[in-house]
């Protein structure tokens, strides 16, 4: 069982930044894959992006390449979310979700365990 936590959302002006951080429970956490999604109001959920279990690797949708970092600490089960020069565009409540996949990438459609989200709002 792996629980997920997210936190550190808010209420930005456009180019801020903003670190999201998902906190994990479970001995297990560390063997999976996470994935940051974006829930914006009245579409449909996007991934925004998602790191391995070992954090060797990444990817990133195209909405957020050269402005978001995903990281983690298995020390710490914590996966962060660094988002720079914020966008109104960037607005949603985003989600963790952890794949138990070793594989790269996971298949993110269908995650074992989703946080509660945080929600980001940027304002232009």
């Amino acid at each position: 069982q792996v629980q997920l936590v997210e936190s550190g959302g808010g209420l930005m002006q456009a180019g801020g930044s903003l670190r999201l951080s998902c906190a994990g429970s479970g001995r297990s956490f560390i063997n999976y894959a996470i994935g940051w999604f974006r829930q914006a109001p009245g579409q449909e959920g996007e991934l925004v992006g998602g790191i391995s279990w070992n954090g060797n690797r990444r990817m990133y949708a195209d909405s957020g390449k050269g402005r978001f970092n995903i990281s983690r600490d298995n020390d710490e089960k914590v996966v962060y979310l660094r988002m720079d020069s914020l966008k109104p565009e960037d607005t949603g409540v985003y989600y963790c979700a952890a794949v138990d996949a070793w594989e790269w990438p996971p298949s993110w459609s269908a995650p074992d365990y989703w946080g509660q989200g945080t929600q980001v709002t940027v304002s232009s």
